[in-house]
Parts: structure tokens; C-alpha cells; sequence
């Protein structure tokens, strides 16, 4: 009887030891999955930071690729020069990246909305300038009334006479004055632009005013 629990007690540890034995096994693939889960999910992690980081290192090179343009400011603007600004910039970006207007500019006559090109010569002008022009059209009007042209002749036209016409100072005047001295008369109201300082942008403001007869 004492042999037979003997044996008996014996099974039941055998027994025990193995489902403990099974039990231990599956914790330790339970540890594993989970380790292995882990890893996964860091790795990831650790993939999603460095394509944070490689957007982060790109985005000033998308920046930087951004087109420039330059466009020429002169006229009643505090710092008159070439200035750089966006593609698809306005007459506005143009005025501040100068400075702003000047003490005697007029304000309302460029069209600040307008947008600029690359290369374009922007010309804010004084309020003289644009009450000479205003005064300008008052002549120009009494002269068709009474049946003359009413145009300048920039092949006779003194300085103050020149003067008149939009976008012409007494430089540029003396620049058309001195030409026609050294070159002999303008053929046509197009020779003007050989005179320096005044390209198509002024003779496009200037040509229905202007003749050479």
C-alpha cells in the first residue's frame, strides 16, 4: 500500500513538472512575440522620424527654388535701384521692396495691383510731372478746338516744352536736345528711343503727343 502511493506521488510530479514545463514555453513565446512586436513598432517609428526629418531638411531647398525676379524702381521712391522679388509679384511688393514712395510722388498714378516682369522698368513719378501732363491735355484739347495739332515737335521743342511730356524731365530733356544737336533732326517720332534713357515704355506714353514735322 505504501509502495502503490509512492508510485502514486511520483506520477503526480511528473506530471506537474511537465505542464509547468509546457507553461514556461509558452511565456517564453508569448515574450518573444511581444519583443519582436516591439521592435517592429520602433522601427517604424524610427522610419516615420527620418522621413520627418528628410521633408524637414528638403523644405528650404524647395524654398530656395522659388523663381526671382528683377525689376528696376526709379522715380519719387525712397530707394530707387534694382530689386528682387517672387515670380508672380505685384507693383506693390515692387514700391515696398523700394522703400515706399517718395515725399513728392503721386500715389495714385501707377496702377499698384498690376503685376511685374522680370527685367521691367517700374517709373513712379512726381506730382509736378503729372500735373505737367494734366496741364498738357488742357493745351492739347484748346489746340484741337481751334483746329491745331496740339502735338510737340521734338525736333524744334525747347526744355520746359519737352518737359511736358509724361515721363520727361529736364535731363531726359536735354538728353533730346543735345541728340538732335550732335545727330541732326529726328526722321520719325520713333527716333526718340536712340535717345538714352528713354526705351519703349516712355515712347509708348509719349507717341500720340509727340510729332517730327
Amino acid at each position: 500500500m505504501v509502495i502503490k502511493r509512492i508510485i502514486w506521488a511520483a506520477l503526480c510530479s511528473l506530471v506537474l513538472s511537465c505542464l509547468m514545463c509546457g507553461c514556461g514555453s509558452e511565456t517564453e513565446e508569448l515574450l518573444l512575440i511581444g519583443e519582436a512586436e516591439s521592435e517592429a513598432d520602433a522601427s517604424a517609428a524610427e522610419a516615420v522620424s527620418a522621413s520627418a526629418g528628410e521633408t524637414e531638411t528638403h523644405a528650404p531647398e524647395r524654398q530656395a527654388a522659388e523663381v526671382e525676379i528683377c525689376v528696376y524702381v526709379c522715380g519719387a521712391v525712397n530707394r530707387p535701384g534694382v530689386v528682387s522679388l517672387r515670380e508672380g509679384s505685384r507693383a506693390a511688393d515692387a514700391l515696398e521692396a523700394a522703400g515706399g514712395f517718395g515725399e513728392d510722388a503721386a500715389t495714385d498714378y501707377v496702377n499698384l495691383a498690376a503685376k511685374v516682369s522680370d527685367g521691367e522698368k517700374l517709373y513712379f513719378p512726381r506730382v509736378d510731372e503729372c500735373e505737367r501732363g494734366l496741364l498738357q491735355d488742357e493745351s492739347r484739347k484748346s489746340a484741337r478746338e481751334s483746329g491745331d495739332s496740339g502735338l510737340i515737335n521734338i525736333n524744334t521743342a525747347d526744355t520746359a516744352m519737352l518737359c511736358t511730356l509724361p515721363g520727361i524731365g529736364e535731363a531726359r530733356a536735354a538728353e533730346i536736345i543735345r541728340y538732335r544737336e550732335t545727330s541732326g533732326p529726328f526722321e520719325s517720332c520713333e527716333d526718340i528711343m536712340k535717345v538714352s534713357g528713354i526705351k519703349t515704355s516712355v515712347y509708348n506714353r509719349i507717341s500720340d503727343l509727340i510729332t517730327v514735322n
